[in-house]
């Protein structure tokens, strides 16, 4: 499996107040995005744990797994996740991320969006386990899915991305203390979409 970090397309810098938000497309070529996806759709062990939202408890809008470093949870919107020991695909995929962004993770959320009506809303990871200033890169495989992003207080400043199959993108700074970002529903048809959102807690 091969990175094309150093052949790729020229990553983009969005020029954004607050915020420090690097896309890198075709971070990993079409062939190795396949046999990727095909591996963590079969090998990863997913599951959909129950959300309460405004009082009420639904199933997750989407399927997520968690692996990571020295068995450190992993909590956030009121569930704790315990992480898997580090399989050898995610472990290549840790190393590639790492000599791209310059930064040792600890751990990786994986989220498993199986149609359009899997969804993740509004939120920010923020979560005092990450500190202050996360790094947080995120690898798409599958279906583009859009993702967007505002800013907390300054009602103007907004991105919407689309997350292409293989790309990955790096949020760092005060990007997570000033914006928020979600991958909505949509209505058309589309196929699963996998992410792995790299992270360190500390």
């Amino acid at each position: 499996m091969t990175s094309l970090f150093e052949n790729q397309e020229q990553p983009v810098q969005f020029q954004v107040p607050d915020a420090d938000i690097t896309y890198y497309p075709a971070f990993f070529d079409l062939a190795t995005a396949n046999e990727i996806f095909q591996s963590l759709v079969q090998d990863i062990p997913w599951q959909q744990d129950d959300i309460r939202v405004f009082g009420k408890v639904h199933p997750q809008p989407r399927l997520t797994a968690l692996y990571g470093n020295e068995g450190k949870p992993y909590s956030y919107s009121n569930i704790t996740m315990q992480p898997h020991p580090w399989n050898p695909l995610l472990q290549m995929l840790k190393k590639q991320v790492e000599d791209a962004t310059d930064t040792i993770f600890t751990t990786v959320l994986l989220n498993q969006y199986r149609d359009g009506k899997d969804s993740n809303g509004w939120h920010a990871d923020n979560e005092k386990e990450l500190g202050i200033n996360p790094i947080i890169a995120s690898l798409s495989f599958g279906a583009t899915r859009n993702f967007q992003m505002k800013h907390n207080h300054l009602k103007d400043q907004k991105l919407n991305l689309l997350l292409e199959h293989g790309s990955l993108l790096l949020m760092k700074g005060s990007t997570q203390h000033y914006w928020k970002h979600q991958i909505p529903k949509t209505a058309k048809p589309v196929d699963p979409r996998i992410n792995l959102t790299f992270r360190v807690i500390v």
